[in-house]
């Protein structure tokens, strides 16, 4: 304020121009005349009453002028809802900016949601991140929830089960739905998906599904010994995720959620429709 009051006291009592009071105190040309038209909209006039403090002519000058700094123009989302809401089965950041975007029509666009929430995110315990080199690693599991199939001839429902794998780089997917989660189907979807691979990553990562450990541990899980078998034929090695360690699989998760919300039914036909997981999708034999 003390700059504020010297711009007024050369204007007025000194009569200098914009361009020599700038030069004189070192500011811009523009803020010496943007501070004379506020001091004008305020009804200040020269000379300032002794009893104005500086917190007072700041209020009168700056009240109303503009943003403070850092302050949203849109309202803010409750990024804590959001968190909590996106712990739940089937639930993706598209499905809760949609609710957003319902309640608040003109708010932030998809991209800049996302980009705020990951910068709110980013302020929570820090993780480690993880690196994934092309081919090292394919991440494997069941979705968890199921999926309705409708056959078109006969109008029966039944419940299939979504089998995910990912790989760790690339995020490349692959989902196909199994009547159960049996070993015959856990063993035939890693053979149907490496095939479709085209290859054999050096490591399967499963989520210590009982089909295929027995054990579950970090240094020593028990591995279904048809599952062990599977890796020494196609020269791999399973390592399962800890137990309870949901980041140590945390390349399959989206692609499970991804699957779960997939609305998946029969044709007339009888053929597989409408499953939209992914690079490929596969209907239950």
């Amino acid at each position: 304020m003390r700059r504020v009051r010297e711009v007024l006291r050369l204007k007025h009592e000194c009569g200098a121009s914009d361009r020599a009071i700038a030069r004189s105190l070192s500011l811009a040309r523009s803020t010496v005349g943007l501070t004379l038209e506020r001091a004008a909209a305020s009804g200040l006039r020269w000379p300032l009453p002794a009893t104005l403090t500086d917190r007072v002519l700041e209020a009168m000058l700056y009240a109303g002028h503009g943003s403070q700094q850092g302050a949203r123009r849109k309202t803010e989302p409750d990024w804590a809802y959001v968190h909590h809401e996106l712990r739940r089965p089937g639930v993706t950041l598209m499905l809760l900016w949609e609710e957003y975007r319902q309640r608040e029509p003109s708010g932030y666009a998809y991209s800049r949601w996302c980009e705020l929430y990951r910068a709110w995110e980013g302020r929570l315990s820090p993780t480690m991140r993880q690196a994934h080199p092309a081919g090292e690693r394919m991440f494997v599991d069941y979705a968890g929830q199921t999926v309705d199939l409708i056959d078109g001839r006969t109008g029966e429902i039944r419940a299939a089960q979504i089998f995910v794998a990912a790989m760790g780089a690339s995020n490349y997917t692959y989902a196909e739905a199994s009547w159960t989660q049996t070993l015959p189907d856990w063993i035939g979807a890693h053979v149907r998906v490496l095939a479709f691979m085209g290859g054999v990553p050096a490591q399967l990562v499963p989520d210590n599904p009982k089909v295929g450990v027995t054990r579950a541990n970090w240094y020593e899980p028990g591995l279904n010994r048809t599952y062990l078998d599977l890796a020494t034929h196609y020269g791999t090695a399973i390592l399962p995720a800890r137990p309870r360690k949901p980041r140590d699989k945390a390349k399959s998760l989206p692609q499970r959620r991804l699957g779960s919300r997939s609305a998946c039914w029969w044709s007339s036909a009888g053929s597989w429709r409408g499953c939209a997981i992914g690079a490929s999708s596969r209907s239950p034999s």
